[in-house]
C-alpha cells in the first residue's frame, strides 16, 4: 500500500491527484506546519533525512521530490496512462515541463513568498524600515520580473494546445498545476492570462482533482 506522507498546503496535494487520476489505492498520513514558522514538523525527517514533503512509501520504497514521485508513480502504476509515448514531440514535452516546473518555475515564486513575508517578520522596529526597504528593492528589481516571465512563458505555450504537452491531459499537467495555481494566488494567472487562467478551470473541473482535496483537506497555497 502507498502512503502518502502529506504536509497541508503543500505540493503533496499533487501526488494525491495523481494517485486518484490513476485509480491506485493509497493512505495516507498527515501532517501540519508549525504555526509560527509554517515549516514541516520534524516528524517528517523520520521518513525522509531532509524532512520535506512530498513523500512517498510504497512497501520498503521510499521517494521523494515531486517530479520523481510522478515518474514512479506513473512508470508503475500508470501502464501507458497519463504519458505520451517514448519517441513523440509530446513526451519530449513532457518531460521538458515536468522537470521545469519546480526547476525553474518555483524559484522565482519561493523568493517572492520568502521577500513578501520578510518584513512582516518579528525584528527590532528599527530594522523594519531597512527590511521593508530591501525587500521591496528585490521584489521589484528582480524576483517580480522573473515571476511575470514565467507566467507569461505558461500563457503563451497554453495558447498553443489545450494541456502542456498537446491536446490530451498528461501527469505533466499534474506537475505544473502547482507553479500555475501559485502564480494565480499572487493574482498573476487570472488577470490578462486568460489561458492560464482556463488550464486552471479545468484543472479544478476533473473529478480526481475533486476526490484528492477530499481526501486530502483544504488546499490554500501561503502568500
Amino acid at each position: 500500500m502507498i502512503t502518502v506522507h502529506h504536509l497541508e498546503h503543500s505540493r503533496s496535494q499533487r501526488v494525491l491527484w495523481l494517485l486518484e487520476e490513476l485509480g491506485v489505492a493509497y493512505e495516507i498520513k498527515h501532517y501540519a506546519r508549525d504555526p509560527k514558522t509554517m515549516l514541516a514538523p520534524a516528524a517528517l525527517r523520520a521518513v525522509h533525512p531532509l524532512g520535506k514533503s512530498p513523500v512517498i512509501t510504497d512497501g520498503e520504497v521510499t521517494v521523494a521530490e515531486s517530479g520523481a514521485i510522478i515518474e514512479y508513480l506513473v512508470e508503475r502504476y500508470g501502464e501507458g496512462r497519463l504519458v505520451p509515448a517514448p519517441g513523440t514531440p509530446e513526451r519530449l514535452r513532457y518531460t521538458y515541463w515536468l522537470h521545469y516546473a519546480e526547476g525553474s518555475a518555483m524559484p522565482p515564486m519561493l523568493l517572492a513568498l520568502v521577500f513578501g513575508r520578510l518584513p512582516k517578520s518579528p525584528m527590532p522596529f528599527f530594522l523594519r524600515p531597512v527590511v521593508k526597504g530591501i525587500a521591496k528593492k528585490v521584489l521589484d528589481g528582480f524576483v517580480s520580473p522573473q515571476v511575470a516571465l514565467h507566467l507569461d512563458y505558461m500563457e503563451a505555450e497554453l495558447a498553443k494546445s489545450t494541456w502542456f504537452t498537446g491536446d490530451e491531459f498528461t501527469a505533466a499537467d499534474v506537475q505544473m498545476s502547482f507553479p500555475a495555481e501559485a502564480g494565480a494566488a499572487r493574482g498573476g494567472a487570472p488577470t490578462g492570462r486568460p489561458h492560464l487562467a482556463a488550464f486552471l478551470e479545468r484543472v479544478h473541473a476533473r473529478p480526481a482533482y475533486q476526490r484528492a482535496l477530499a481526501r486530502g483537506g483544504p488546499f490554500q497555497l501561503m502568500r
